[in-house]
């Protein structure tokens, strides 16, 4: 479920072009990062806006780059026109530089920031519908602090007649709370005749904002929307700010989930990015971060504790305390506590991992069970498989990676150190501290280091008991 979408049909009326300033640097975020690519639930927060424009399915989305052009193009997505500012000269020289890709293709502009993440499409909506009537819409909003933003004028008629920009120079601007956010709508004709004749501010720069005061110079109206949460109008230009859209983002992502039927114990201390899936009936934890591009199925539980990270999670498991990343998980699935999935793990239908199990780049078959420590790195396990405790497989011999694989329904005693390339059969068992250096024959029983076969039993024999078995594991046969 994306945040940023919306069920209200779009405006199919008039065509849309979208464009999005992320030229600048961001320099109070005070990090080495550039502004527009700090996350916002788990996105570069210029991606959340370029995915806001998308919702209002344009004919052309222009990102305006400058600052970290390349790394910024990057995350942009499909679909958008990469438009260079190499000149930072203000946010009307920036529009300009958008002229030759929309000029002709659309019939309103609408602009955007990278960092007014917390836009709602339906907002954005009403001003395109207001921009059949003015040249010009301007997002504005009421707020108790209006330090660093131009104020709107209103006539004794409500109407706007004039925009003053910051420090001000009219005694009445201080005394002036309704701002203007920056976010605009214009007639395209209108923009495209007009952007390029701005007069440059002592500055040097040419403010897009200048073009309210012009269209109210040739008589035309200025229009205005109010968004519905004044929230919508904030940038972010502080890592405070920051932290207060994140929070703003996951409010509304715990709020849709839980419309949709997702349960949360506790929902202020459940994290979900933006483009977790989570099915009907899952419930999660307190502590409990979902992130990146995860998909948790109906009936499942997570946490509390636990990180599952651009994952597949399948129907009723429980995951408890464990971390997941990028693995694949079927279903009735017992994972933790302090199970760690790394890169690569695929752990099909019905398998049990236990205390402090570890797997990498590793499948385990159906049915499988790892009740304790160990880890399984680089291996095929087959289904129904008992993994004893302190199981290890040394992938590695210092220069490459090897792989070991064991069988259905082999046995694999604790403390036993595969070391690959290595294969247990269908079937087999190994002594509590073996070292398997060979591969073992299905039916086979090897104890010792290294690892050999007990003499009397053939390969495919079925198993003694437990506790024989045991014995021959510490007293290896000569």
């Amino acid at each position: 479920m994306n945040h940023t979408a919306t069920s209200d049909p779009p405006d199919t009326s008039s065509r849309v072009g979208v464009v999005i300033l992320a030229a600048g640097q961001g320099t109070r975020m005070r990090s080495r990062l550039p502004k527009v690519l700090h996350p916002v639930a788990g996105r570069p927060m210029v991606r959340e806006v370029v995915e806001i424009g998308r919702a209002l399915q344009p004919v052309a989305t222009a990102l305006v780059v400058g600052h970290a052009a390349e790394a910024v193009s990057a995350v942009a997505g499909p679909s958008v026109s990469i438009v260079y500012q190499t000149e930072q000269l203000g946010t009307g020289h920036a529009v300009l530089q958008a002229r030759e890709l929309l000029r002709g293709r659309s019939d309103v502009v609408v602009v955007l920031y990278g960092d007014t993440v917390l836009l709602r499409p339906a907002t954005l909506r009403q001003m395109i519908d207001a921009a059949r009537r003015a040249p010009v819409v301007i997002l504005t909003g009421v707020v108790e602090d209006p330090s660093g933003y131009a104020r709107i004028e209103r006539d004794p008629a409500g109407q706007i007649s004039r925009l003053i920009e910051l420090p001000g120079g009219a005694p009445e601007y201080e005394a002036l709370r309704e701002i203007n956010s920056g976010v605009m709508v214009f007639a395209a004709d209108w923009l495209w005749a007009e952007v390029g004749r701005l007069a440059r501010q002592p500055s040097g720069e040419f403010f897009l904002t200048d073009l309210v005061n012009v269209a109210l110079a040739q008589g035309h109206s200025v229009e205005s929307v109010r968004p519905a949460e004044t929230v919508e109008i904030l940038g972010i230009n502080t890592q405070a700010q920051l932290a207060e859209a994140n929070r703003i983002v996951l409010d509304r992502i715990r709020r849709d989930w839980l419309d949709a039927g997702v349960r949360m114990t506790d929902p202020s201390s459940v994290f979900v990015d933006t483009d977790v899936v989570l099915e009907a009936d899952v419930v999660v934890h307190p502590n409990t971060h979902l992130q990146g591009t995860t998909r948790v199925l109906s009936a499942t539980e997570i946490g509390p504790n636990s990180i599952v990270r651009d994952s597949q999670i399948g129907k009723d498991c429980r995951v408890l305390a464990s971390v997941v990343e990028e693995a694949s998980v079927g279903d009735r699935v017992h994972i933790g506590p302090f199970t760690h999935l790394r890169p690569g793990a695929r752990i099909e239908d019905g398998v049990e991992l236990g205390n402090y199990a570890e797997v990498k780049e590793s499948t385990i078959g159906a049915g499988a069970r790892m009740h304790h420590f160990g880890y399984i790195g680089d291996a095929t396990i087959g289904p129904d498989a008992n993994i004893g405790a302190g199981t290890v497989t040394c992938n590695f011999d210092g220069a490459a990676k090897h792989r070991s694989i064991v069988g259905a329904g082999a046995f694999v005693g604790s403390d036993t150190m595969l070391v690959a390339p290595v294969e247990v059969g269908d079937g087999a068992r190994t002594g509590a501290g073996a070292v398997v250096t060979r591969d073992v024959k299905p039916g086979e029983l090897v104890v010792g280091a290294p690892a050999r076969p007990v003499p009397g039993r053939a390969p495919g024999e079925a198993g003694r008991d437990k506790r024989t078995t045991l014995i021959e594991a510490k007293e290896p046969s000569t």
